[in-house]
């Protein structure tokens, strides 16, 4: 199972960007997917998580900026993005609990981050 993320870039403050992280491989599940960040220097927190449900939860620092969704047909998560601040700038990881099989337990995979820069 691999997860790839994608949407990353610069933008100014204000601005938007909608980060995408789609599984690929055996899947037969996923429960939750997580969207972490990590800013230098800082360790890498929890930005927001659905569930498979479609339930939402959200750090307070981004609650009504962000929305996160999801694609189960595509396998495929998204954390739209606005109003960006200088303080979002850091680097995106997913994360998503999967399983391969009928029977099988709950693992955890992360994607390999993408790099989202709010700069003037």
């Amino acid at each position: 199972v691999q997860l790839q993320a994608s949407g990353g870039g610069l933008v100014q403050p204000g601005g938007s960007l909608r980060l995408s992280c789609a599984a690929s491989g055996s899947i037969f599940s996923i429960k939750f997917v997580d969207w972490y960040r990590q800013a230098p220097g800082k360790q890498r927190e929890l930005v927001a998580t659905i569930t498979s449900g479609g339930s939402t939860n959200y750090a307070d620092s981004v609650k009504g900026r962000f929305t996160i969704s999801r694609e189960n047909v595509k396998n495929t998560a998204y954390l739209q993005m606005n109003s960006l601040l200088p303080e979002d700038t850091a680097v995106y990881y997913c994360n998503a609990d999967v399983k391969t099989g009928w029977g099988t337990s709950w693992t955890g995979y992360w994607g390999q981050g993408t790099q989202v820069t709010v700069s003037s």
